[in-house]
């Protein structure tokens, strides 16, 4: 094994041990903050009915629910149920975690990848057009709306579309996934995506449009571009063909470490607009205190957040030669 290939090894290891780390570290606060987090979990799993239990019947429950041990011998029992699988049983829903998140999670995989992708389709479009016309009247309106709209919380956001679309207009779903009686609809679905991906799109696009038109601006001052325009080459046609190439891998990197921040965004969106997924979940767990459910929740986001990083940080440091890792290689060769 060539050197290269052992330190790249050893650096995608040493990553990985340390979200192995972080994991561990973040099981342990979520454990201890949600047992201790006031409230009666017998009652997600019992309902209105645990008014009339005695406490014989109410400690017989906590036994049979695992609630009845120490802290330390619960979060032993939950991390080995971890290891092999097992998430537990879910008080709110009286069903394996697993299943209950395996019904969920294509909702929020649908909604944010969606968003995601038309988020940046959208950034580069606008993105260009302002970077194509820098200081114009019309680059200098959408830098002031962008920056409004940017700034509103993504909640309030999704309120004023449900008063506006909804409530006023009568033109789309305030809510859900789909119609009573229509999930296998693609129309009825694909309806009822437009104002959540709405909301996230007009919470994050212009941050990410802001930053494609200053690294065009930036690209358009480059040497190159001088020789193109002598050529007779139009400034949107350098842009185009030559400036945007350019920028291209540095967007790549910026879109994979952004993947969390859109993913947790697009928890609130799921709340707001009471759409089944993981984000309206994680809500009901901790309201419930559904401790299983709320437990495996956070680790499952904790989880994506940490691989995407890494593999942003690794997609980084392999494409732009500016990185440390990337220099360390040439250093070293």
């Amino acid at each position: 094994m060539n050197s290269g290939i052992r330190d790249s090894l050893r650096f995608f290891l040493g990553k990985l041990l340390q979200m192995i780390v972080v994991l561990l570290i973040l099981s342990f606060l979520v454990f201890v903050i949600a047992r201790l987090c006031p409230g009666e979990p017998l009652r997600a799993y019992y309902g209105d009915g645990i008014e009339h239990m005695s406490q014989a019947q109410k400690e017989a429950a906590r036994e049979k629910l695992g609630l009845d041990a120490s802290l330390p011998a619960q979060y032993v029992h939950w991390f080995s149920g971890l290891l092999h699988g097992d998430l537990g049983l879910s008080f709110k829903y009286k069903q394996p975690v697993g299943e209950v998140i395996g019904d969920m999670w294509q909702n929020t995989l649908i909604l944010g990848l969606t968003a995601y992708v038309l988020t940046f389709i959208f950034a580069v479009l606008l993105g260009s057009f302002c970077a194509l016309r820098e200081n114009s009247t019309a680059d200098r309106i959408i830098c002031r709306v962008g920056t409004v709209s940017s700034n509103i919380p993504v909640f309030f956001l999704s309120l004023l579309l449900i008063m506006l679309f909804s409530v006023k207009l009568g033109w789309l779903p305030a809510g859900g996934a789909y119609s009573y009686g229509n999930s296998g609809s693609l129309p009825d679905r694909l309806l009822h995506l437009v104002l959540p991906v709405l909301a996230l799109m007009l919470e994050h696009l212009w941050y990410y449009a802001y930053l494609v038109r200053n690294m065009l601006a930036e690209e358009t001052r480059r040497d190159y571009v001088l020789l193109c325009k002598a050529e007779g080459m139009s400034r949107g046609r350098i842009l185009r063909r030559h400036c945007l190439r350019n920028v291209l891998p540095s967007l790549f990197v910026i879109m994979a470490f952004s993947l969390p921040h859109i993913l947790g965004g697009t928890y609130i969106v799921e709340m707001v607009f009471a759409y089944p997924g993981l984000g309206t979940l994680s809500f009901e767990s901790a309201m419930y205190q559904d401790y299983n459910m709320l437990m495996a929740l956070t680790m499952l986001t904790g989880a994506v957040i940490l691989l995407f990083n890494l593999g942003a940080q690794l997609l980084s440091e392999y494409v732009d030669p500016r990185t440390g890792y990337a220099r360390q290689r040439r250093e070293a060769v």
